[in-house]
C-alpha cells in the first residue's frame, strides 16, 4: 500500500474504502524517494545502508519506503545472515517507468506546470 502522506501511513483503509487497484499501484509510486529506492533497485539487489549512502537518506526513511514497496508486492528482500538485501519482484516496472517518461518527454513535461499535481499555483 502506498503511504498516505497526511497520515503517515499505508492507505489501506483508502483502497477497502475504495480506490482502484490501479489508483493505488500510481499512489505508491508517487513518491519520489520510492522512485529512487525503485530505480535503485532496478540496477541490481541493496541492502538498507547502501540505499541510506546512496541515496543520502536517513535509515528511517529509507526502512519507511522499503516496507511501502513491499507492502504493494513492488519489492522484496532475502535475508543472508543479519543482513537483508532488496530487490525488484516485478521487473516490467522498468517498462512503466519508462513509458511515463516518454509520455512526459511528448508532453513537454506538462505535468510539473498542473496546478494541481505539478509546480504551479492552486
Amino acid at each position: 500500500m502506498a503511504i498516505n502522506q497526511d497520515a503517515g501511513r499505508c492507505v489501506s483503509a483508502d483502497i477497502a474504502a475504495g480506490i482502484s487497484p490501479a489508483a493505488a499501484l500510481f499512489h505508491s509510486l508517487a513518491d519520489e524517494t520510492r522512485l529512487r529506492i525503485v530505480q535503485r533497485l532496478a540496477r541490481g539487489e541493496a541492502r538498507v545502508v547502501d540505499l541510506t549512502t546512496q541515496l543520502g537518506l536517513a535509515q528511517s526513511t529509507v526502512s519507511k519506503h522499503l516496507a511501502c514497496l513491499r507492502d504493494c508486492g513492488l519489492i522484496d528482500y532475502r535475508a543472508e545472515g543479519r543482513q537483508s538485501f532488496y530487490s525488484l519482484t516485478r521487473p516490467e516496472l522498468m517498462d512503466l517507468l519508462a513509458s511515463a517518461e516518454q509520455l512526459l518527454a511528448a508532453t513537454g513535461h506538462a505535468v510539473a506546470l498542473c496546478p494541481d499535481h505539478g509546480g504551479g499555483r492552486r
